[in-house]
Parts: C-alpha cells; sequence; structure tokens
C-alpha cells in the first residue's frame, strides 16, 4: 500500500509533465566519440566535437527535435578553472513519421562546442575531459534512449597541427544571418520577416523554429518574397501554443544543408510577397488521433472486452425507453469511459516521468488492483444473478446518468488491458508525445470505445432495432451473470499468477465473505428492511481485510506455463547471446491478463506445425512474460514504440534490421517467416 500511495504522489506532482527513463544499451545505434580540435595554450579555448554516428537506418535529433524525440545532452567533468560553451548543432532534415514531423539527422553529424582552458594550465600537462551523454537514436519504426561517456585528453602547449575535419563540420553549421529579423502573430499564424537578399537562391527552403510550443511544425510552411524581405508564414502549435518574448530559428536554404541562425523581436512584419512554393498539407497528428479513434473503437469486439459487453447490453436495452434518457446515458456513459482513459494515461505518463518503467495496461500488473477488481466482478454478478439489489454503481436495474457513468469507468478499466489493431502506433507516440497532445490521444481512445453506445444514444433509427425493454430483461440480466462470473474466476487465477497460490487464496477468502454478505443483504431488502448499514461495515471489514492480509501475502508470480516451443525468458543479454548465434530469433511478449495474447499463442505459437518449422529452420524462441512489472521488458516495448503487449519481433539470420510483426498472428505467418 505505501509503494501504491508513493506513485499516487508521484501522479499528483508530476502529471503534466513527460519524460523518457534513460538506459544504457549493449550496442548503441548512435555511437559518439569526443575529438577536440588541437592542441591548447592555458588561457585560450578549443574546439571539440561530439561526432555523432549512426548507424545504417538510425537517426539522431536536433536541439529542438520537433514532434517527438529527444537531443544530444551532455554533463561535463572538466578540470578547475575550464568551462564548456553551449552546443552548436549543425542544420538538420526533416522526417516525417505518422504524421509527426522530427528534426533529425540521417547520417554522422558533429556537435561542435568551445572549450575554455584556464590561464593556471602549465604547458606540457594535459586535461582530462569526460562527460556523460545521452540521446534518442530512432529509425521511422523504433526509438531507443541511449547513454554514453565521452573522454578526451588534451596537451597543454602551443597548437600544432589540427584536425581537418573541423573545416567540414563548421561548415554543416548554420552560419549567422547578421540582421535582426521581426516576428508577428496575425490569428493562428505566426508571420516572420527574415531580411534576405533578393539574390539567394532557394531551394526546398524550410524554417527549424528553436523554440518550443511556437509552431505546427508538421503544418505547411508558406515563403514569400518581398523584396529583399523573407516572409514565412507558420501555423501555431495546436496544444496551447506560447508567445515569445523573442523567436531562435533556423533556416535551411537548400537540399545541401546550408543554412543560417535566426533570431527574430517582435515587430512588423509586411502584409504582402510573391509566394515562393507551397508545401502539401501531412497528416499531422490528426492521423495518430483517427489510429486511437479506431483502436477503441475495436476495443468492443477484442476478446478481452467480452466480459463487460453484458454491462454494455443492458445499458443498451435500458436506452429504448425515451430520447432524453437514451442521450442522458449515453452522455454519462461516453464521460465515464473518456475520464477513466485520461486518468490511466495522466498516470502512465506521470509514473514514467517519474523513473517508472511501466507501459499501457500497467495497473493489472499490481497484485491489489488484481484483488479488487475481483471483488468487483463478484459483487457486480451477485446483482446479476439478483442475490441483491444494489443501483450503485447501477448496472443493473433502472438506468441512470450515475450507473451509465460508472459502466463506462469499468468499461475503460477493463477493456485497456488490450492493445489491439491501429492501438500500437497512437499508444506508442503517447509515450514519447508532449503531455497534452499524449493526452489526446487518450481521450480518443475512449471516445472510439463508448462510439458505438453513443450512436445508438443520438441516433434513434439505430435504438429502434433494439428489443424492447419487458420481462425479458430479468430474464438476459441473471444469463449476463455467468459471463461476469467466469470473469471472476479468470481474476481469481490472475490473482494467483501475479501474487502466488497463499494470495490467490486469501482473495478468494474474501470474495467469498463477499458474497455471504451480499446474500444477507437480499435477505434484508427482500423483507423490506434496509441493508445501509450493515452493508457498509462489512465493505470496512473487508477493506481492512484487503489492507492488512494481501499485501503481506504477495508473492513473486507463479512459473511460466509449459510451453510446446522450446523457450528461454527476455532478457537483454539472452537477445544479445541469441543474436550472435548467427541463427533467427522470434521474440514475443505477453501477460496472463492479455487475452489477445493468449489467442494468438493458441492459434500460432503454441502449435506443433509452429514447433516444427521453428525447429528446422533453427529459429531460437524468446519469451517476455509482462504479467508482473519488469523494467527490462518495459524499456524494450518503449524502445520498438509499443505502449503494451502483445508485441512480436522477428530477427533475420542474416543479421538483418528486425521486424516487428502484426499482432494478429497466424500458423502461415510464423511459418513462412522460419523458411527465409
Amino acid at each position: 500500500m505505501r509503494a501504491i500511495a508513493l506513485k499516487l504522489l508521484a501522479f499528483f506532482a508530476l502529471v503534466g509533465l513527460t519524460g523518457l527513463a534513460w538506459a544504457s544499451a549493449a550496442a548503441p545505434h548512435i555511437q559518439p566519440v569526443l575529438v577536440a580540435e588541437s592542441e591548447v595554450a592555458p588561457g585560450s579555448h578549443v574546439t571539440l566535437a561530439v561526432l555523432m554516428q549512426p548507424a545504417a537506418g538510425w537517426h539522431g535529433y536536433w536541439l529542438n527535435p520537433g514532434d517527438a524525440g529527444q537531443p544530444l545532452e551532455i554533463a561535463w567533468t572538466l578540470p578547475r578553472g575550464a568551462s564548456a560553451g553551449p552546443l552548436r548543432f549543425p542544420v538538420p532534415g526533416t522526417l516525417l513519421v505518422s504524421g509527426l514531423m522530427n528534426h533529425v539527422y540521417e547520417h554522422d553529424y558533429a556537435v561542435l562546442v568551445d572549450l575554455a582552458v584556464p590561464e593556471g594550465a602549465v604547458p606540457g600537462s594535459t586535461l582530462v575531459i569526460t562527460g556523460k551523454a545521452r540521446w534518442l537514436a530512432c529509425t521511422d519504426k523504433i526509438c531507443v534512449p541511449e547513454a554514453g561517456d565521452l573522454a578526451l585528453t588534451i596537451k597543454v602547449g602551443q597548437p600544432g597541427a589540427r584536425d581537418a575535419r573541423f573545416d567540414g563540420w563548421r561548415a554543416a553549421l548554420p552560419a549567422p544571418l547578421g540582421s535582426p529579423a521581426k516576428f508577428a502573430l496575425a490569428g493562428n499564424t505566426v508571420r516572420i520577416a527574415v531580411p534576405l537578399p533578393a539574390t539567394v537562391k532557394l531551394d526546398q527552403p524550410h524554417l527549424f523554429v528553436a523554440t518550443d510550443h511556437v509552431v505546427d511544425y508538421a503544418a505547411p510552411q508558406r515563403f514569400l518574397r518581398d523584396g529583399d524581405t523573407l516572409v514565412v508564414e507558420l501555423p501555431r502549435g495546436k496544444f496551447e501554443p506560447v508567445v515569445p518574448d523573442k523567436l531562435e530559428a533556423v533556416l535551411r536554404l537548400n537540399a545541401a544543408g546550408d543554412g543560417v541562425t535566426i533570431d527574430a523581436a517582435p515587430g512588423p512584419v509586411p502584409s504582402g510577397g510573391t509566394p515562393l512554393a507551397l508545401a502539401a498539407p501531412p497528416a499531422g497528428l490528426a492521423l495518430l488521433l483517427l489510429s486511437a479513434l479506431l483502436g477503441g473503437l475495436l476495443l468492443n469486439v477484442m476478446p478481452c472486452v467480452f466480459p463487460i459487453l453484458s454491462l454494455k447490453a443492458l445499458s443498451l436495452a435500458r436506452a429504448g425507453e425515451s430520447e432524453a434518457q437514451a442521450q442522458r446515458e449515453g452522455l454519462a456513459y461516453t464521460a465515464g469511459v473518456v475520464l477513466a482513459c485520461l486518468a490511466l494515461g495522466a498516470l502512465l505518463l506521470a509514473l514514467r516521468a517519474g523513473g517508472e518503467q511501466v507501459g499501457w495496461a500497467f495497473q493489472l500488473q499490481e497484485p491489489l488492483v488484481v484483488a479488487a477488481l475481483l471483488l468487483l466482478a463478484v459483487t457486480i454478478t451477485a446483482n446479476l444473478a439478483g442475490l441483491f439489489e444494489f443501483a450503485v454503481p447501477g448496472f443493473a436495474g433502472d438506468g441512470s446518468p450515475q450507473g451509465a457513468f460508472a459502466t463506462g469507468l469499468l468499461a475503460a478499466f477493463a477493456a485497456t488491458p488490450c492493445t489491439g489493431p491501429f492501438m500500437a502506433a497512437a499508444m506508442g507516440a503517447a509515450l514519447l508525445l508532449p503531455v497534452i497532445p499524449a493526452l489526446a490521444l487518450f481521450g480518443a481512445l475512449g471516445l472510439g470505445l463508448a462510439l458505438p453506445f453513443l450512436l445508438l444514444a443520438y441516433v434513434p433509427a439505430l435504438r429502434r432495432l433494439l428489443p424492447r425493454p419487458g420481462a425479458w430483461m430479468d430474464w438476459f440480466r441473471k444469463a449476463m451473470a455467468v459471463p461476469m462470473a467466469l470473469t471472476a474466476l479468470a481474476l481469481l487465477w490472475l490473482a494467483w499468477r501475479v501474487g502466488g497460490v497463499t494470495f490467490a487464496y486469501f482473495c478468494a477468502l474474501a470474495a467469498a465473505m463477499v458474497v455471504i454478505v451480499l446474500v444477507m443483504v437480499g435477505q434484508r431488502q427482500r423483507r423490506g428492511l434496509s441493508a445501509a448499514l450493515f452493508a457498509g461495515i462489512t465493505a470496512v471489514l473487508v477493506a481492512l481485510f484487503g489492507a492488512i492480509v494481501l499485501p503481506a501475502n504477495v508473492a513473486p508470480p507463479g512459473s511460466a506455463e509449459a510451453s510446446i516451443l522450446p523457450t528461454t525468458p527476455f532478457s537483454e543479454q539472452a537477445l544479445a547471446k541469441a543474436r550472435a548465434s548467427g541463427k533467427p530469433v522470434f521474440l514475443y511478449f505477453t501477460a496472463d491478463w492479455c487475452l489477445t495474447c493468449k489467442v494468438n499463442e493458441a492459434a500460432a505459437i503454441e502449435r506443433e506445425d509452429t514447433r516444427t518449422a521453428f525447429a528446422k529452420s533453427g529459429v531460437i524462441v524468446l519469451r517476455g512474460d509482462w504479467t508482473r512489472r519488469d523494467a527490462a521488458i518495459s524499456r524494450y516495448l518503449s524502445a520498438q514504440g509499443a505502449a503494451g503487449v502483445p508485441l512480436y519481433m522477428w530477427y533475420p539470420a542474416s543479421g538483418g534490421a528486425p521486424q516487428q510483426l502484426p499482432q494478429v498472428l497466424t500458423p502461415a505467418l510464423l511459418s513462412g517467416l522460419s523458411e527465409k
């Protein structure tokens, strides 16, 4: 309980912040090297270069990475009296991925920094320069936070031979413009006047704005000429755009990467001009929002959501009573779903900002949360079975906005363990985006989950397709107690998996106590007596039991289930060893609470034909069990742009780039991969 309380404190303290948990990688995808231009005299300056060397297909980020990413950051350790200036980045390029505009380097690039040498440096001595660097390495599909130690020894003396590479590295830096620029805000547009002679040829220009939260990076940029002034028009940021006191940017002049630095202050900007070029508008964040909406919509038919369909069915049937009531319930249900998704998303972002390695559906990795869900499922089962009548949370009985809202909360909480089609890209991006667009994705997911109910509430033609309320509803309600009882049994099994046998035993004991009490409550209700006080006292006793007994009996999870395939538990070392063997590697991540994972395992992975095909090709199988929290698995999921499980990866024997497989597997797909 103390750990959960601390996490809740972290949520309230850190909500609104985002971050990545930086982790060192065994083999960085971007290799940094610290280089000095020459020896250095006491009291002078020397230029250092951090040469960043991305592997093929990987890229690093500019000082403002754009919609997503992280630039190079260095914490220096310098000799007494020495100081390092700011990092100077070369002109970046643009990379549009899933509607997100990134400012990147897809080739070797050098970040320069000036080092001031102390006056007291003794000629003939050496200066030891070290630094701890961290950066984000990405492809167009995955990102990996990386870190490394920089070290360099510089001899103090008269500068001699210099490293000729610095000439090219300096040439890649943007040149100072030399003349002040002006900017003005016109509605939802930022207009910037850049003093640039008309003789300067512009080929594929792009303005990289260093000042954050001012413009929409992915939106089209419009360039106009007004004599010796270049006017750039950019849409303002979509989420809480700031009004800066000054605006810093780099203007790329041509495809070769030549650029100039711009320092703009508020001032007049010409209203006219001749357009130079118009870029086609990119999809922007809209594609990710649409993916999240479709992902939430499909959650309604995913296997892991089936247990709550009974609750929805009763609500939908009640919605036919009157149009006004249907609309009230539809809005209340939608509010419950969206609020639950936003709350879970905010808590997820806050915990990650605090350094926790968590991902989507993290709540089901907590044994006490599973126990609470078990008791809730038992209570709902008893209510549906008619053992007692209780309008709160209103899952059965007469419809009400409060009941619909509570149903929405539970629907979202039960549905979030799934990561279905369209969700992977959206939820993965949400872990890298700033907090406002990230929460917008979580909200879109909730809206998609609630959309069928909302449409039925506001489209009379759809409601007319529902059966009329009547005596059948009582029979239907009792029939729906069966899937809820099965849900409770599944949660009891999950309690064993996440908390051990003793923990599951006490969960079952608590569930039995709840059933006995609810039967007694129902008996009092049928005699016309109040059961509120009796139920309240019992609820307090059960809560005390859960707070004292259950945490003390949480044990390590049960051992992995027997597998047809010979598997090795996932670890970074096991993956590196498997890849070094030269054999193909199939890596899959699962969890006991993920029904989608279990369906895939039964349909495609745990099969004799798959084992035969893998054995024939020498495929090494690694299995990552995310039933309980695992920092190494969370890091790997984040690196692949995945917010949760299932995740399936294929590493070819040739040592080529890994392939992320679809979230719906078939035996033919796995057998076909092993035969390549």
